[in-house]
């Protein structure tokens, strides 16, 4: 399927860090290739951000930069189930589904949780390119106490559901990182996890990687109130690191602001490489081969 049949059903306007701010929607231009393959390993294709913006034209513009692969993350049961027929249809795609922490008191709220991690187990065994369960994880920003056990609870049962499906395991973490950490412990990591856009200092970093996560930097690393990232980020040991965009969202710079999409990667990782003082086709080699051990192997 392609153009417009091909173009996601569900639309919401993206803004700048999910904040509400108008932005401009001009489509930025392509950056220089990489010069070996990466994936993108976190997009919402499903989040549309203007009309230029379709499965298809997305791949390619992506693999015309050499970002030859991309995860698509559902995180709602309409985006889970796209996410799940898109990756069956395109070959540079593979899916996580679950339901994201702020989609989660929503549902307990009008006691509908149940109901709705059944439908995300049964699409998570529908098709061998459902990778990862995820994103899920604990936001603190977004969700009110009122919704803080709701929440926990679904994270709770997302990190079972990975456990038991052999799912790599995906984790948005807003503002909460002890608790994510907490919550980890309790239930034993899975064997494969992902720290979403991670967003923590060194010290966190740390933690996560005792426990056995891959950290995956977005296009935050670039931002100039990011200090605490890069130091993360340059203490990382580079077989733990993975790249995303986490499009439309969280566009690097020069760009921010922009709408963002996998063919914009090339910003991030040249980025990366300068924190971390490291030839760049050397650590899209290590990010490139990363992301399959990560999401269980080459697809």
């Amino acid at each position: 399927m392609t153009g417009s049949q091909d173009r996601p059903s569900r639309k919401r306007a993206a803004t700048e860090e999910k904040s509400g701010a108008t932005r401009d929607r001009e489509k930025p231009p392509a950056p220089e290739p990489l010069p070996h393959p990466v994936v993108d390993n976190h997009c919402h294709l499903d989040i549309a951000d203007g009309e230029w913006l379709d499965t298809v034209t997305a791949i390619e513009a992506a693999r015309a930069v050499n970002v030859t692969r991309i995860v698509q993350i559902g995180c709602d049961l309409p985006g889970a189930r796209w996410a799940v027929e898109r990756a069956a249809e395109h070959d540079a795609l593979i899916a996580g589904v679950a339901l994201h922490p702020n989609e989660a008191p929503r549902l307990a709220a009008v006691d509908s949780l149940d109901e709705a991690m059944a439908e995300i187990e049964r699409l998570a065994q529908t098709h061998d390119k459902v990778r990862a369960i995820g994103e899920t994880g604990l936001d603190h920003f977004r969700t009110d106490a009122d919704g803080l056990a709701a929440q926990e609870d679904s994270f709770r049962r997302h990190i079972d559901l990975a456990k038991r499906l052999d799912k790599t395991l995906v984790i948005h973490d807003r503002d909460a990182h002890d608790d994510v950490l907490r919550v980890i412990d309790a239930e034993g990591a899975p064997e494969r996890w992902v720290m979403h856009c991670f967003s923590g200092d060194a010290a966190f970093a740390r933690a996560c990687l005792d426990r056995g996560a891959h950290l995956s930097f977005a296009g935050t690393v670039t931002f100039k109130n990011a200090d605490a990232q890069r130091g993360a980020l340059a203490m990382a040991p580079r077989d733990r690191l993975l790249v995303e965009t986490d499009a439309p969202y969280l566009t690097p710079v020069p760009y921010r602001g922009r709408p963002n999409a996998s063919y914009l990667v090339p910003h991030t990782m040249r980025a990366m490489a300068e924190v971390r003082g490291e030839d760049l086709g050397e650590l899209c080699a290590a990010v490139d081969a990363n992301t399959e051990r990560a999401f269980g192997g080459p697809w």
